[in-house]
């Protein structure tokens, strides 16, 4: 999520939902010139609170989300470029508190629908840039 200041972050892919999330804290909704923005912090990297990263981007949309508990939740939305591989592509992004969760971000399904293929019985299958 370069646009993030993310060079790497372990995700998830997640087929069942809809919209991508991405581990947040500290979420506070500010105007700059006249546009609505956002800025957060994040713990990149899994099982580690020590490393923090500021965020900072236009605030798409604030939206109620459904996770899979059924639990409603009202969640700052943002756009920002997904480099996976080789490839790049703009998408939606809600942010939440995902502390007490493996992985700090899901991949939904409509930031995959321009061309990935799932492989259900493969991980990892992208290796780090070196």
């Amino acid at each position: 999520l370069p646009q993030l200041g993310l060079a790497r972050i372990k995700a998830k892919i997640d087929t069942g939902a809809r919209t991508s999330v991405l581990h947040a804290f500290q979420v506070d909704v500010f105007h700059e010139s006249g546009k609505a923005k956002v800025r957060f912090a994040i713990h990149p990297r899994q099982r580690n609170t020590h490393k923090v990263i500021i965020c900072e981007a236009n605030l798409l949309d604030t939206r109620w989300i459904t996770d899979s508990g059924g639990h409603r939740d009202l969640r700052h939305v943002v756009q920002t470029e997904l480099v996976m591989g080789d490839r790049s592509t703009l998408i939606e992004i809600s942010l939440t508190s995902r502390e007490d969760m493996l992985f700090r971000m899901l991949l939904g399904r409509t930031a995959l629908h321009n061309g990935y293929v799932i492989n259900p019985t493969a991980s990892y299958l992208l290796k780090k840039k070196k």
